[in-house]
């Protein structure tokens, strides 16, 4: 069982790296890490265990974050309208977005982070997001709202990017430009 001494802290090499793909077909290793990654998150939803075992509550979770660099996420969160994104991607790929931007208005946060970073994380309102499952079948998620931030949040950490590398204005040692496009 994954606990938050296994998430690897800002300052880590390993999260500003952009991760590399993973092979499919998927191995079982993998598999298995992705399925541990997205247990952690459901865990940490539920107050007894993340109680027990001192979890920070996440929505998301990406495999830089306890130290692989390898492009596998894991999510588990509920939209507007309560239908449950719980689920393990690998390769994932943003190959839409919209032009219209959003924000979380209490700004993100990041089991990585362990201080509050104030400001407004710009992020599209509707991607399209195309990935291997756990079945190793291709799949293409429409997403809005909050899981379209969360998966680009998520998808980011591939890309070595930080949510703060995105606040305009914000100066902090840990913060580095980043390319327009990504």
């Amino acid at each position: 069982m994954l606990t938050m001494k296994d998430i690897v802290r800002e300052g880590n090499p390993v999260l500003r790296e952009v991760a590399k793909p993973v092979p499919v077909p998927l191995s079982d290793e993998d598999k298995q890490t992705a399925k541990r990654m997205l247990e952690f998150l459901i865990n940490s939803q539920n107050p007894e265990i993340a109680e027990k075992y001192s979890l920070r509550p996440g929505v998301g979770l990406a495999a830089p974050q306890i130290g692989l660099s390898k492009q596998m996420i894991a999510v588990h969160t509920t939209d507007e309208n309560e239908k449950e994104y719980s689920l393990v991607l690998f390769n994932p790929k943003i190959i839409s977005e919209s032009v219209e931007m959003t924000h979380l208005e209490g700004g993100e946060g990041c089991l990585s982070v362990d201080r509050e970073v104030q400001g407004i994380v710009p992020r599209h309102a509707r991607i399209t997001v195309k990935a291997i499952n756990e079945n190793n079948e291709e799949v293409r998620l429409k997403l809005k709202g909050f899981p379209a931030i969360v998966f680009q949040h998520e998808i980011d950490h591939l890309n070595g990017i930080m949510f703060y590398d995105r606040i305009e204005g914000w100066v902090d040692p840990y913060k580095r430009e980043i390319n327009p496009s990504l």
